[in-house]
């Protein structure tokens, strides 16, 4: 059975952007979609109060709160009937769960290729605002996580045409990958090379600059720096135009900056078993906040 592209929904503008991409995803990678909402029970002083009608029900989620009432499993159906209707060579699921949200979404991305979820759009200019939840089940799941805004469309991943005008057909801007001289994961790496592969575009690979590979890796792990953790990729994907860039400076800024000319930002975090926990680490927690493009969280050892 394949792995599906799994989003989570809520009704909210931002998980309706993430639904939109996630089955643009799904029709490339010629994968299942699923939509799942996650019914969190209410305290019931909160279930018993005025104020919270289906409309703000269904934008609890940002908190891990959601509505498993009537009117959110039908917005549910609707967003996948929707989604049927304008791309019916997509196969499209959905699943009501019920639980703490994070728990729940941690489950369901055992089984999905990837997980999708929104992110609110920073109001004036581009950029994540992630959630508590985005956040913690991108930091605790093995499986690749990807954040869409707010207001994330089509035209957003494509090459404007010389006139200015909307994309209609024109090439996908290419994939950025955020590439850790020190650690060039092949996890991280063919999953970079295989967005790059669906969307028929370059890749354009950010790494630090000054740093040598660590002592006893294998050729997708370092030993060879990245120049030779690439080439064992470029071998297997030579559609794939790669571009190398090892700026001075900040590897999230230049991570952020070079967001707004990609269709889909990929940044790697490290499989930590310690008492500490998992966590993000500085460089892939700012780009989620900043990037202007959707942006991959692929966990790796």
């Amino acid at each position: 059975m394949p792995r599906t592209v799994t989003v989570g929904f809520d009704g909210s503008p931002e998980s309706r952007a993430a639904v939109e991409w996630a089955a643009r995803e799904a029709r490339l990678r010629a994968l299942p979609l699923l939509l799942v909402n996650v019914w969190e029970p209410v305290p019931e002083p909160m279930g018993r109060s005025p104020m919270l009608g289906p409309s703000a029900q269904l934008g609890w989620a940002e908190h891990g709160v959601t509505s498993a009432g009537p009117g959110a499993r039908q917005i549910l159906r609707d967003a996948a009937d929707d989604v049927r209707r304008r791309r019916p060579a997509v196969d499209v699921g959905l699943e009501q769960l019920t639980g703490r949200a994070t728990e729940e979404l941690l489950k369901a991305a055992v089984d999905a290729e990837l997980l999708v979820l929104g992110s609110h759009g920073r109001s004036g200019v581009a950029g994540l605002l992630v959630g508590s939840v985005g956040l913690h089940v991108a930091a605790h799941t093995e499986r690749p996580v990807v954040l869409v805004r707010a207001g994330e469309s089509a035209d957003d991943e494509h090459v404007r045409d010389p006139s200015g005008a909307g994309p209609a057909g024109t090439p996908f801007r290419p994939v950025v990958l955020g590439l850790d001289a020190a650690h060039p994961d092949g996890t991280l790496l063919r999953f970079a090379f295989e967005a790059a592969t669906v969307r028929h575009t370059a890749l354009r690979v950010v790494h630090d600059p000054g740093h040598g590979p660590p002592a006893g890796r294998g050729p997708h792990e370092g030993a060879l720096g990245p120049a030779g953790a690439l080439h064992a990729f470029r071998q297997e994907f030579p559609d794939v135009e790669v571009v190398e860039e090892s700026p001075q400076g900040k590897a999230a800024d230049h991570l952020v900056a070079a967001s707004r000319e990609a269709s889909l930002v990929v940044v790697g975090r490290r499989v930590r078993h310690s008492p500490l926990g998992a966590h993000l680490g500085p460089v892939t927690h700012a780009v989620l906040h900043h990037a202007a493009a959707p942006v991959a969280v692929v966990a790796h050892s």
